[in-house]
């Protein structure tokens, strides 16, 4: 009998035991688990209701229904319910007279399925009979059961057209459709005429863990892995339900949570991108910081797969531009040197004649390289001043900018519900609306991104901007206390790419902001600041716009997420990183 835990299973009567008797099989089915445990009881109220009809139908046609068969929670518009498949094997392999459904719509929704369990059930030599219509073998009740299996084909088609309507049109309302995630609870609430409205509200017990997590991770000091782990240590677990009880979240569900945009206040449907009416758990620039550290942190973890040497990934060939691999060679006495050789010439992608290196020579290389960018306490105090001068006087010139950026946003607002309108009015296609949606919404990130930097805390910027001054003033000796994995890391925080060019001399490409912060004429240029602002109030321009532009390029973005790892590397300090490594 069925394994279904909805399934009340009849004992089978053999025929012998009613001599002359027909036989029948019961069908039920419900669409969905709530709708199976609704009024708190094991099956609900619908199957009851239906077993009651089928039953009262069976003693009608004088039929004993031998066994029973329920579907709780599958749809009718798919034909592979378990349940049924193991009807129509049932009464193939056994003496059935009748299939007693409560109604048509209960074994398919649509014309096609219908004639196939239809005819399923002939071919087995099986009468089908609703309990609720005038469905049999003759002309007449053939034709009834071709009009209910084509208007059940109708209300299946209209109602799921007119579900995605309104979920459409709750979504652009800003309202949440289906479960909310983790940190929020659906409620139902009542307006003051009693009609039911479904919303959703902050979860008290996992909302601030949730919050946390984002900031957390946001300041680049953690690992999703760390996170996930910290996350389970201070009981953030799913919320229960009457099947499931909590759980921790696994690492993935942590990942999704962190590039869910719901939690900064947008809603997706769709594809579409409407402006959510639940309230942010997390500010817009916390979510836009967390991706950026996401992508840096996968970034990281490519790089680092696989290598054989630190500097392996980060050192190229300075003649064709192709990466320096390792290669292992060994003498006639079995002595291994290690090189560092061009990836094209080995591979004869290029016509490189660059020959191999020591890979001594090198780290040799790139540890005199630290020696010679390391910055003295001087020079390091003039860029902090000039560059702190510089983001103040940033702030007080970009007013207008602000104002102009606060009024196309409004403006961009405005035309994004016009849009919807004309899309629900039937005036936009759908293809044309996500692609307008698309536009708009890339602006008002871009547009947010920048509103959220000009309002961001100036303090918080002067703090990053003296930590990559730090690492600066102490990289040499920071480098040389490293270990392998710490000195990648340092190499990632300062290059993009150290080219080693064929009379062995390094060409380094910085990141930001050490492609600025390293750069002579910039520091000479600071030394000339800090000496004339200690005899005039004002300083000197060096050039027109040289300073603005310089700040507007040392942007907070320069600074995360390397820097951020590095923060408590100090020569005088190599403390613990996350993870465990020794700096």
């Amino acid at each position: 009998m069925s394994t279904n835990p909805f399934v009340q299973p009849i004992q089978p009567t053999t025929p012998s035991a009613l001599p002359g008797t027909a036989l029948a099989v019961s069908y039920l089915r419900v669409s969905t688990r709530e709708q199976a445990e609704k009024g708190g009881m094991e099956e609900g109220f619908s199957i009851p209701a239906q077993r009651e009809g089928n039953l009262r139908k069976a003693e009608q046609l004088g039929a004993v229904i031998i066994a029973e068969f329920v579907d709780a929670g599958e749809s009718a518009r798919k034909a592979d319910r378990p349940e049924l498949m193991r009807m129509i094997e049932y009464v193939k392999e056994n003496r059935v007279s009748y299939c007693i459904v409560n109604k048509v719509d209960r074994l398919a929704r649509n014309r096609a399925d219908d004639v196939a369990i239809h005819l399923a059930l002939k071919e087995a030599g099986v009468m089908l009979v609703s309990a609720t219509e005038n469905i049999d073998e003759t002309p007449s009740g053939m034709l009834l059961h071709g009009i209910m299996s084509t208007i059940a084909e109708f209300y299946s088609r209209n109602l799921a057209t007119e579900v995605a309507k309104g979920m459409g049109q709750k979504a652009a309302n800003g309202g949440t459709n289906g479960k909310a995630p983790i940190g929020y609870k659906n409620i139902r609430v009542f307006d003051e005429v009693g009609r039911e409205l479904r919303t959703v509200e902050l979860d008290p017990e996992r909302a601030p863990l949730v919050e946390w997590a984002f900031k957390a991770y946001a300041s680049g000091d953690w690992t999703l892995t760390q996170l996930h782990a910290e996350l389970a240590d201070r009981g953030l677990v799913t919320a229960p339900t009457p099947k499931r009880a909590s759980k921790p979240l696994a690492i993935s569900s942590v990942h999704r949570m962190l590039t869910n945009p719901y939690y900064k206040g947008d809603v997706i449907y769709r594809g579409v991108r409407h402006k959510g009416a639940h309230q942010p758990l997390v500010p817009a620039e916390v979510w836009y910081q967390v991706q950026s550290v996401l992508t840096a942190h996968k970034c990281a973890v490519e790089a680092t797969q696989v290598h054989d040497h630190y500097l392996k990934g980060t050192v190229y060939c300075g003649a064709c531009g192709s990466r320096l691999v390792v290669s292992n060679a060994k003498n006639k006495v079995g002595n291994i040197y290690p090189y560092f050789v061009c990836s094209g010439r080995h591979s004869k992608r290029t016509d490189c004649t660059r020959q191999s290196i020591l890979i001594s020579d090198v780290e040799h290389l790139v540890e005199t390289y630290y020696d010679r960018v390391q910055i003295t306490a001087i020079r390091r105090e003039a860029l902090a001043g000039m560059l702190h001068h510089e983001f103040d006087h940033l702030m007080a010139t970009e007013t207008a900018n602000l104002k102009e950026l606060t009024t196309r946003r409004n403006e961009l607002e405005h035309e994004q519900k016009t849009l919807m309108r004309a899309h629900y009015a039937g005036a936009v296609p759908l293809n044309v609306l996500k692609s307008e949606q698309d536009r708009i919404s890339t602006e008002l990130d871009q547009i947010t991104h920048q509103l959220d930097a000009q309002h961001r805390d100036y303090a918080e910027a002067r703090k990053h901007l003296d930590e990559a001054l730090d690492l600066l003033e102490n990289c040499a000796a920071i480098y040389s206390r490293c270990d392998d994995t710490n000195r990648r890391l340092c190499n990632q925080a300062l290059f993009t790419k150290i080219y080693i060019d064929e009379d062995d001399t390094l060409r380094p490409e910085h990141t930001r902001p050490y492609e600025v912060l390293v750069d002579p004429e910039l520091n000479g240029n600071a030394l000339t600041w800090a000496e004339k602002s200690h005899k005039v109030q004002t300083p000197t321009r060096i050039s027109t716009g040289q300073c603005l532009n310089l700040v507007r390029r040392v942007e907070l973005r320069g600074f995360e997420p390397l820097a951020f790892s590095l923060r408590t590397r100090r020569a005088t300090n190599c403390a613990t990183a996350p993870g465990g490594a020794s700096a």
